[in-house]
Parts: C-alpha cells; structure tokens; sequence
C-alpha cells in the first residue's frame, strides 16, 4: 500500500480513528506521517528486545528508563553451575545453563505471571492426530489435582466420582496401548 500522502513511499504508518461513529483510515509513510505530527519522537524503532529487556526491567536498551523500578535488588543471586549473576542476566537476557531458571526462579515467576496473563505453567494445545494418549494423560493429570483438592476439603463423595474417572481414563490409556504398539 502506497503512502496516501505522497504517493512514493509504502506506508508503514496505519491509524484508524473513530468520531462519533464515522470510522476514518490514515496510511502514510514514516516520513509523511513524521511531518503530519503523527510520529513526534526522534528515536530510532523501539524493537522487540527493548520490550523484553522492560518486562525484565534490565539494563542497556531504551526501555529501561521506561520501565524502571525504584527497587534495589538484593544479595546478587549467582547460579552455582555456571556462575551467571542476575544482574549479568538482567543485562543481557540470556540464561547460562539450565540452572539458572531453578537460581532465578523467584524473580522470574513475577515477570513469567505479568507475561502470560498470571500463569506460569504452559498450557498449549495439542493436535489430535499427533498428540496420541498425551490428552488423556493430561486429562489425568488434571483429575489427579481435583482429586487431591477435593480430599483436602473433605469432599469424599465427589472425590469417589472423580477417582472413577481417572481409572477410566487409566483403562483406555492402556488399552492403546496395547492396540497402538
């Protein structure tokens, strides 16, 4: 799509702006819209490592003026396998080893909850034809937390209906098993 102003340059710059109901579309190129007093920053792009580092509230890119927090961090955490720093991790986004989720783990699960809309476990789906037994083995999973929640609260009969279901579960899942090998 061509800048609507000039007519030489591709538009890189998409506004739609609703008045009183009348919805109305601007597309311009950076330049034209620079000029029209829609982009009136200076500043190169804000990339994608920016936002991250500003989730992360690290240090270096653009954003860490932006995001930043008044808090002093506490005692340096350092991973004992590969001796990273949080701060060296703040710094530059990137993990050492595997160790360093387990060290840093107090201080990632706030940012892993505000990033994923307050969860921290992955829930993703699963495509049926791939996934085999793996529903129903999550399904189990899931019944097995319900069950132990429900034992907690003293919910004995619900908690019957719900180990029944996972021996269904069970049964099928062997029964493929046996079938699918």
């Amino acid at each position: 799509m061509q800048c609507q102003r000039c007519q030489e340059r591709p538009a890189t710059v998409h506004l739609t702006q609703v008045i009183n109901g009348k919805k109305n579309e601007v597309h311009l190129c950076d330049q034209c819209a620079k000029e029209q007093g829609y982009m009136n920053y200076e500043e190169e792009s804000f990339s994608l490592n920016d936002l991250l580092s500003g989730l992360f509230h690290m240090e270096g890119g653009k954003s860490s003026e932006l995001f930043k927090e008044n808090k002093k961090p506490k005692a340096d955490l350092q991973c004992p396998t590969c001796g990273l720093t949080y701060q060296e991790f703040t710094r530059s986004g990137k993990f050492g080893c595997a160790t360093c989720y387990e060290t840093f783990n107090e201080r990632l699960n706030p940012v892993l909850k505000r990033v994923h809309s307050g969860n921290t476990k992955h829930h993703g789906k699963i495509p049926k034809r791939a996934g085999g037994n793996l529903n129903v083995r999550k399904d189990i999973e899931r019944y097995k937390e319900s069950l132990h929640q429900l034992i907690k609260q003293e919910e004995f009969e619900e908690a019957a209906k719900v180990r029944d279901q996972i021996k269904t579960l069970e049964e099928e899942l062997n029964q493929g098993k046996g079938g699918d090998s």
